[in-house]
This record gives structure tokens, sequence and C-alpha cells, in this order.
């Protein structure tokens, strides 16, 4: 017998392998086995195809040993990988090792997993009880202690209990207990334990449903009797989760699974508090910030004869392996950190999902109060089903958008701070009243940039065409690409003047001025450098909820769906930043940040004011906001996509090369896309050299595909792999690292 095996290397195709005969019964598809590859090296492979012909023409080296007495991996996940590895034109292999927890994939023959284990005490199994206070003696605390252990355990279903919860419950000292130890009257074992939250009670029912959720909850049921898809386009804090809650009760009446995806851990920390109050130890969690091992677990869990019937998770947790699966849920389905950037696969976790759901004959919904152009555009062509929900929950009116023009407050000398003065009247008004604050700042850092107001240099990273950003925590310079850090300067290099001071200002800085402005208050930040470690989250948005801390100051993270029920003012800073980047999306995603942030606002106390702070507020997209016009603001996108043959009328393919070597990157790129335009003409464009064309030592070099949307994905998947198959052929391009970013965000 002969087996297909995938590897968790960048390796397009599968390595065929003998089945020793001993292992015949005992190797299957889904299997991990392991396998030599090269001259010396070994690693776990999954086992993808079984067949008895002998390949032709090769030979083929044996299975070294079988993991797996069950598959690991079931045939949907393999059929959910191998069309990542199609659309989004990536090896299979990479898939792989995506997929699977690093603990599940031992290499040099060495298993990575570990079991949790935990002291417990047992009655010595050979001790007569009848003899108990003759082998104690005197110590009347060793023979309470013996009495109060038989008493737990005889009302305990197991035979021992943990060392630390015996303590803890009697509170004798440890000495006592080993006492009874070295008399061998107890002893102690190792117990392996699960690393898994356990007998969470739930402590609610589903709420009743308002009338305008009921109506929508019942319009996506119709919906999926036809279609596969429906979106929920409902307006912030209009009670989307709790219409997802109830579709969760149905799949539970139903005994089918549900994934709900979220598209960051912070918000994990909010939703899984309300869904476990409804489904208590039905619920897993599976993202990034649990380890390894834990993830495992939750891996083995999920192909157990008792599953957790509902999953929360980030786009990693589309790969566990669902038994029965009848629902996902792609909340906040706009979010562009669905996109997985690196490393390989660039895969979407909204659309993989509906292909999963797909695979395993299960509906999707997908959730947004302000859905992504594709998907909208889906919808009202029914291609998915639309379900609309326009009230805010117990009909609480949507803020009160207010555009602040700072350009003509610093011009009349009124702008004495990073914050305008309506806005700090508002936020004093608000905290006297014992009301929050979010002010949102899509910039993190102290100060986005340094320059010479002499002669206008900046610093740059050596490693990569960026200039560097002041964090004032540490005193540093640091390059947001790869994390270089720098000593900040006081004198020019280049014209050696004093004259170097920051400009703009981030995170960082607008927590400084807020604290300095508002000093009878605590105040927060949330960015990628406060929240690094694992319970980091948690804390912050905890101090929050709980009214510890009275002002949040952070990033875009603020504005995916957390709940809190106090804010009355948010306030959105330097707003036209977020317009100027150079990409068809930026006014979408500008929009979605900002009406989402705005969100926060008001949510259950009163109407919320939301303060935009912008030097151009004559920009068309402020007035969609202003008004909530999500209809409008489509509608004059979708105009300018046509016209310039953007999505939803093209998909789009990016061709990324790197080297080292620039006059290498510029050639190679050249090459690939006169190659192309023999085949795809007009639909290529390029290659460009990006804004950033130099990170981490790489030169940057990029090719862009415009393609019909009803253009055979095979045909160009071909030709894109010819083109690839002839630049490799010439020696020179052989190592110049090439990968394609399809449906790029």
């Amino acid at each position: 017998m002969y087996a297909d095996v995938i590897l968790p290397l960048p390796l397009s195709n599968v390595f065929t392998y003998a089945v020793p005969v001993e292992m015949n019964e005992r190797v299957g598809v889904g299997y991990r086995v392991i396998v030599s590859f090269g001259s010396r090296k070994y690693y776990t492979g999954i086992v993808k195809k079984l067949y008895n012909n002998a390949p032709k023409g090769i030979e083929v080296k044996e299975i070294h040993s079988v993991i797996d007495s069950h598959p690991i991996v079931n045939q949907n996940q393999l059929d959910l990988w191998e069309w990542i590895s199609f659309y989004y034109i990536c090896p299979l292999g990479d898939v792989f090792k995506a997929a699977l927890p690093s603990s599940l994939k031992p290499s040099d023959l060495q298993e990575k997993y570990t079991q949790k284990t935990e002291t417990h005490i047992q009655i010595h199994p050979d001790f007569p009880a009848k003899y108990i206070e003759s082998v104690i003696g005197r110590s009347k605390k060793q023979l309470e202690l013996y009495r109060e252990i038989t008493e737990i355990l005889s009302q305990k279903t197991s035979s021992t209990i943990s060392r630390k919860e015996l303590l803890d419950t009697t509170g004798y000292s440890p000495a006592v207990l080993k006492g009874l130890i070295d008399k061998n009257v107890i002893e102690q074992i190792s117990v392996d334990v699960s690393r898994l939250e356990k007998d969470i009670t739930e402590t609610r029912t589903p709420f009743a449903l308002n009338s305008y959720q009921q109506t929508a909850f019942d319009k996506i049921i119709n919906c999926f009797k036809e279609k596969n898809t429906c979106l929920l386009h409902g307006v912030t804090s209009s009670g989307k989760t709790e219409i997802y809650i109830h579709l969760i009760d149905e799949m539970l009446r139903q005994e089918k699974q549900t994934l709900y995806l979220v598209p960051e851990i912070a918000l994990t920390t909010q939703l899984t508090q309300r869904l476990q109050a409804v489904f208590g130890d039905k619920l897993g969690i599976y993202h990034s910030k649990i380890n390894d091992n834990e993830r495992a677990e939750i891996w083995q869990k999920m192909l157990s004869d008792n599953p957790y019937e509902i999953i929360i998770g980030v786009r990693s947790s589309l790969f566990l392996p669902f038994r029965q699966l009848g629902l996902v849920i792609v909340d906040e389905e706009h979010e562009t950190s669905y996109k997985q950037q690196e490393p390989a696969p660039r895969y979407h976790a909204r659309d993989t999902a509906i292909m999963l759901a797909h695979i395993s004959g299960a509906k999707t919904l997908l959730g947004s109060a302000t859905p992504s152009m594709e998907t909208y555009f889906n919808a009202k062509n029914g291609k998915y089903g639309l379900a609309l929900l326009s009230k805010r929950f117990e009909e609480i009116e949507l803020p009160n958008i207010k555009l602040e023009n700072t350009f003509e407050l610093r011009r009349k000398k009124k702008m004495k701070s990073v914050l305008s003065p309506n806005l700090i009247e508002h936020m004093q008004e608000a905290l006297s009243q014992g009301e929050q604050v979010i002010l949102f700042r899509n910039r993190r850092g102290f100060a986005p940039l340094l320059e010479c107001r002499n002669c206008g240099w900046t610093p740059k990273c050596r490693h990569c065409d960026v200039s560097l950003t002041y964090h004032k925590f540490g005193n540093t310079l640091k390059c947001h690409y790869c994390n270089t850090t720098y000593k900040v300067v006081r004198d020019c290099p280049a014209c050696e003047e004093k004259s170097v001071e920051l400009i703009g200002q981030g995170t960082e800085k607008i927590e400084e001025e807020v604290a300095e402005l508002f000093p009878d208050f605590r105040v927060a930040r949330m960015d990628t450098d406060t929240t690094t470690g694992k319970q980091s989250y948690d804390r912050i948005i905890s101090d929050f909820q709980n009214k510890k801390t009275h002002i949040l100051v952070g990033t875009q993270m603020l504005s995916k769906g957390l709940d809190f029920n106090n804010v009355s003012v948010v306030g959105i800073i330097s707003a036209d930043g977020m317009l100027h980047y150079p990409d068809f999306r930026s006014h979408e995603r500008s929009f979605q940040l900002m009406t989402q942030a705005a969100g926060r606002s008001g949510r259950k106390i009163k109407r919320g004011t939301v303060i935009i702070q912008t030097s151009d507020p004559e920009q068309p997209i402020y007035r969609f906001i202003v008004n909530n016009d999500f209809e409008g603001f489509y509608n004059l996108q979708l105009t300018e996509r046509k016209l310039f043959r953007y999505p939803p009328f093209y998909r789009l393919i990016r061709i990324v090369f790197k080297d080292r070597n620039e006059q290498k990157v510029e050639s190679a790129s050249i090459l690939f896309a006169n190659i192309l335009k023999g085949s795809l003409k007009e639909r290529v464009l390029g290659p460009n050299k990006p804004v950033i064309s130099k990170i981490q030592r790489y030169h940057i070099r990029e090719i862009l595909l415009k393609l019909e949307v009803n253009l055979s994905p095979q045909q160009v998947r071909d030709i894109i792999q010819q083109a690839e198959s002839r630049l490799r052929n010439k020696q020179e391009f052989k190592y110049v690292v090439v990968y394609f970013d399809v449906d790029g965000v």
C-alpha cells in the first residue's frame, strides 16, 4: 500500500511513501505519520490518500511510524485545505502548517505535546484503616486530617483529591500532610488533568427578542431555506449578538455545532462572558493568546465523543475538526483583521468560512453595521440573503455626530491641545456625571514623525524604507515594520543643527495630554504596545467595563464591536489621516472605522455624542458618517469601483517579489510581468515600486492583476504557475521570493 502525505513545508506537492506491511491496519486518511524527507530530516505529515498501485518511475521511502490510532484531521478539513491552497495560490504544506497546533506536529521523532499533571492525594491502597490510631500515634492533627480526608473522599466520585485543594479546604499545614505520607497512611500520585475550563454554570436562558430583532431573526431563518449565506446588516448597538445567541440555541436543538468568528482577540473577552452565561461549558475558546498545549487539547476534544458544541475564536479556529457543523457566524465581517497577511496562507477568514460551511453542509451568517463593499454587493444582488436591523436596542438614538474644523481652530489659535475645546468641554461634562469617554486615534506611539525644521531630514529605518516613530516610553525610535529600535537624536545629522522636533501625535502622546488635562480621572491606552501580554486585553477591557478607568485612548482595536454601557462621548482625533492612504479602500475603511468608533457611544444610557476632528470637513465621506447614510456611501463607492475596475466588479491578485539585491528583484518582476502580459494583456499592471519598497533589508516590487470575476480561477492559476516556472528556470532568479496575495484588503 502507498500513501500520499502532506508535509508542513512550503511545497505544493504531496509526497508518496510506501506503507510497511505491519502498518497496513494502523494507518488511514487523516492520520499523522512520521516520514523522512531529504537526507536526515524527519517530519510529521498527514496522510491525504491511500492506494495500492505503485507509482511509476520513482523510488519511494517507507513511512517511519504512525502516531495516531484515529484520524487527527477529517475529510472536510482536507477539502478545505485543498481549496485554500488552490484559491489563494499557496503551497498545501503552508496550509497544513497553519492549520495544526505546533505541538501536534512533532519533528525529529519527538512529541511536543505534554500532558498537564497535578499532584493528588489518595488513601494508601495497602493501609489497613482499623490500625489508624496505632500507626499515627500521638499526633492529633494527623489523625484529624486523616478523618477529614476520608470524609471528603466519601463525598467525591473519584478516589483522589488535588493536594492544593485539600490544603486549601482543610487549612492544615504541608508538614501535617507530609507526616501522613511518611507513615504510608496516604500517598501522593500524579494525575493527568485538562487545561480547559470546565464546570462553567449556565446562569440565564436567551433573552426574549424585541420586535425588530424577532423580524430579523425570522428573516434569517427564512433566508437559510433558500440560500446558504445571509448578511445581517444592523446598526451599532442594535442587538445583533442576542440574535446570534438565539441562532446558536436553535443549532443546539438540532444537535449541530456553531463556529462564532470574531476579528480580534479583544472581542472574545466580552463575548465569552455573554455566551458562557447562556451556554456554560458547551463553549470553547480558540485563539493565538492561548498556549499551544491548550490549543492541542481543544483540538483533541473536538475529535472526541464529547466535543465543544460552540467555538468562539479568531480566524485560526476555522481549521478545527468540527464533526457536525451547522452554522458559522462571522461577526464584524468587514474587518480587515480577517485577512491573514504574514506568513502564508494569505487567506480571508470570511470567505474561507463561507467555503467551510459549504463543504460541511452548514449555513453562514455575516454580521456588520458597516458591511464590506463586496458583501453588501452580493446581498443586494441576491447571491446572499439580507436581513436588516435599523433600530438600536431599546430604541436609543444613534449618536449625535459633530465635525470640528481643526484647520480653522488652529488658524484662529483656539487649538491649544491635541483635543479641540469643544471635545474637552464634552469630556468634562460627561466625566462630571460619572460617564466614560473613548478617544480614537489610528496611530500608535508618541509622535509618528521626527523632522528637522531646518532642512526637513527625518530618521528612517536602516532595514526598511519607512520613517521611525517616537515612543516616549523607553525614549526610543521604533520601526513599526521590523520592530528595530534606535536612539533618539537631538542634532540633525544632515545640517548639524539642533532643530529636530516631534511632528504629529499618536496614542501615547494623546494619553499623556489627556492625563494632564484630567488629572482626577484614570486614563488607559489600548494599542499593540499595551496588549502584548496574555491577559493584557482582558485587564484593559475589564477595568474600563468596571469603571476603574474613565478615559480609554486607543487605535482601531476600540472600533471592533466592544460593548461599554457607560460611554457617552467618543472623540476621533486626526480623522483625515485615515483618508490619505494610497489605497482604493481607504475611504471604505475610514467610513467603517469612524462609524464603528462612533457606535461605542450612548449604547445603554442616553444618546451619545461623537466629535470628529478634521482639517477638511467638506470631504463627502463626513456627510455620510454624520447622517449614518451607509446606502449613500455604498452607491458613491460602487460608481467609482466600476469606473476604475476594482472589487466587487473585478478580482485583484497582487504578486510580490522580494530580494536583497534591488537590481535582481527589479529584473525578475519585469520578466514575470512580460510573461503574464502574453496571456492576460491589459489585466497586468506593473511591476511597480510600492510606497514602502524595502522591509527587513528586502527590496520589493509588485504586479497587480485586475481580473473579471467570471474569469476562470483555474485558468488564471495555470498562467501564473507557468510564469513562475519560467522565472525559476533562470538561475539568477531561482531564489527570488515570490508570493501571491489574492483578494487583498
